[in-house]
């Protein structure tokens, strides 16, 4: 099969953007459901498991607006959702790895906009330290949001392109 006749065969890697949503979703009822509010869970030493919620961005950026950033969010997640499937759709046969961090992105930002739109927030419940030093709480969205982000970059550094537009590991 040639890149030309693969048009949209990476769309075959959405059923991880689900898998993603379905981990992090059934995961923040669990939390939900078996976690009091604030209060830490020692799991390990700098880990506890912590229900929070969370109505900013990333690091609780904008937690204290007004509440337009509730909506403010799950627009720019869906219209950045649609983006990816875009781009996703547009890559050739031999770009599975962008393929699959994209869906890891995919997955991860609609199970948080998931929680938005029902919640009003985000539940967290990922919490790691080292002495007095919290960082943030998160979840396994945030988490595949991450991973893909991590993947995309590693993949400029992959993979060079020539100057015909064609990567020298596809020629």
């Amino acid at each position: 099969m040639t890149d030309r006749d693969s048009s949209g065969a990476q769309l075959r890697w959405l059923w991880l953007a689900v898998l993603v949503i379905a981990l992090d979703l059934g995961t923040k009822a669990l939390a939900s459901a078996m976690l009091t509010y604030a209060t830490p869970v020692p799991v390990m030493p700098l880990f506890n498991l912590t229900l929070l919620h969370n109505t900013g961005a990333a690091f609780s950026m904008l937690a204290d607006a007004a509440g337009w950033q509730r909506w403010f969010f799950v627009a720019l997640a869906t219209v950045v959702s649609v983006l990816l499937v875009i781009w996703m759709k547009s890559l050739k046969a031999h770009e599975t790895w962008t393929a699959i961090a994209i869906a890891l992105i995919l997955g991860g930002a609609l199970g948080n906009v998931y929680d938005r739109v029902v919640h009003g927030y985000v539940v967290d419940f990922l919490h790691f330290y080292w002495q007095d030093y919290h960082f943030p709480a998160f979840n396994l969205a945030d988490t595949a949001i991450t991973l893909g982000a991590g993947m995309m970059i590693l993949e400029m550094f992959r993979k060079p392109s020539d100057p015909s537009g064609r990567s020298s590991d596809s020629q």
